[in-house]
């Protein structure tokens, strides 16, 4: 594993910009979200990861179809659009709150109520009756877009369907018309990902940068470089993961100012050529000594035993993306580390035979 920290010659700005960052209109807390792609994909279509959300503005109708090999997945939109990277807020918000839930030891359900005060004052929104109308109509491109794939099983092929939410409800008052409670229904894959404690945890500034394209790059950031020193990507990969529309020169323009001016949360940003490299500023909560100590080391036979059931991968780094998984779901007691480990390379082999 690359250990090359940053040096201060490498960039521009040694701490983020804050200028360029939307003013923390609310104090707030670690967040969590779901890593909606990968929690479909990990069952439908091993090793593919696409954008599932709109970088628009304006309403984007189009389907948007991938495939590899036999395999395909549909996201697909209402007649009112695409759900946006600012729609999927609402979710990060009620993924939030099941993790806390689960950390505090409640029975965690797909049903989660909100107060949508407290849900603008989480995503650093203001309050104003045009931010209560913007969330009933993030809540209708949520609902509206749906997910199609096909899942060969057995030689069986298997066409299924299903949404980003299952189902929302909004109160409101009859006197003021204003929201009194909202209610939402995660769907049943969204909500396996929580229970399986799969997910990420953000920079409170996520909700501080101002444009769709900043958030999709940190997101895959987040998700791919994670708590390594580095991570390299070419320009072309990094823009189809992102899902940007751009031309290429666009794009990279983009990632440019993004680099120089050094606000993304956790990652400074290096491009050369046509490659992007991410590297871990350090600022998420890592594996100190005092975490190292309280969470048990492996056995030397157990590196070998998770050889086995995941050929071909590198373990050692499998470790580490567990160890951040453990430290993301607030530190479980673990009864077996090295059954849990072992369990966590063969769930991930099987998902994608191909590192």
């Amino acid at each position: 594993m690359d250990s090359v920290t940053p040096k201060q010659a490498d960039f521009q700005l040694e701490t983020p910009a804050k200028d360029v960052l939307l003013p923390e209109r609310h104090p707030q807390h670690d967040l969590f979200v779901c890593d909606v792609a990968d929690a479909v994909l990990k069952d439908d279509m091993a090793s593919m990861e696409h954008p599932f959300y709109s970088l628009s503005k304006k309403p984007e109708t189009n389907v948007r179809r991938y495939e590899q090999g036999c395999k395909w997945l549909e996201v697909v939109p209402s007649v009112k659009g695409l759900a946006t990277i600012y729609d999927k807020d609402i979710l990060i918000y009620c993924i939030s709150q099941m993790i806390a839930k689960i950390n505090r030891g409640e029975a965690a359900s797909p049903y989660v109520k909100i107060v949508a005060k407290d849900l603008l004052v989480f995503i650093n929104r203001t309050t104003g009756g045009k931010d209560y109308e913007a969330l009933k109509d993030a809540l209708d491109r949520l609902d509206g877009t749906r997910i199609r794939t096909n899942v060969i099983t057995g030689g069986v092929e298997e066409h299924s369907g299903f949404g980003l939410i299952d189902s929302f409800k909004i109160q409101r008052s009859e006197k003021t018309g204003r929201i009194l409670e909202m209610s939402v229904k995660l769907s049943d894959w969204v909500f396996r990902s929580i229970k399986h404690q799969e997910v990420l945890t953000l920079h409170r500034d996520y909700f501080r940068l101002r444009k769709p394209i900043e958030r999709r790059v940190y997101e895959v950031a987040r998700k791919h470089c994670g708590r390594q020193a580095r991570w390299t990507v070419t320009m072309e990969t990094l823009k189809k993961k992102c899902g940007s529309h751009a031309p290429l020169k666009g794009f990279r323009y983009t990632l440019r100012q993004i680099a120089k001016s050094d606000h993304l949360p956790d990652y400074h940003v290096q491009l050369l050529d046509d490659s992007v490299t991410f590297i871990n500023r350090e600022t998420m909560p890592g594996m100190l000594q005092a975490d190292r100590q309280e969470f048990a080391k492996l056995h030397p036979t157990t590196y070998e035993k998770a050889r086995r059931v995941a050929p071909g991968y590198d373990v050692y780094y499998l470790e580490n993306e567990w160890r951040g998984f453990w430290l993301d779901s607030g530190k479980p007691v673990l009864a077996n580390p090295d059954a849990a480990f072992i369990g966590f390379c063969q769930r991930r082999y099987e998902r994608n035979p191909s590192p």
